[in-house]
């Protein structure tokens, strides 16, 4: 059985992962029609609540580095 993540394993799970969905996304939206405006709104505002949360996540791993050193 594996062991449960540190916080620290955990949030830097979730910057991978979220940064490998950015990258997609922005391509999502480059690829977008302009016409369908209501699909890249909604990838504007995804991209936006994805870089807030990478921004949370950087945060809280530079805080546990912090408080490690």
């Amino acid at each position: 059985m594996p062991r449960p993540l540190s916080e620290r394993e955990s949030l830097e799970q979730e910057q991978a992962e979220l940064s490998v969905q950015l990258a997609a996304d922005h391509r999502k939206l480059e690829v977008t029609l302009t016409q369908n405006r209501t699909r890249r709104e909604f990838l504007v505002w995804w991209i936006r609540q994805a870089e807030l949360r990478l921004a949370a996540i950087e945060a809280r791993l530079a805080a546990i580095k912090a408080e490690s050193a």
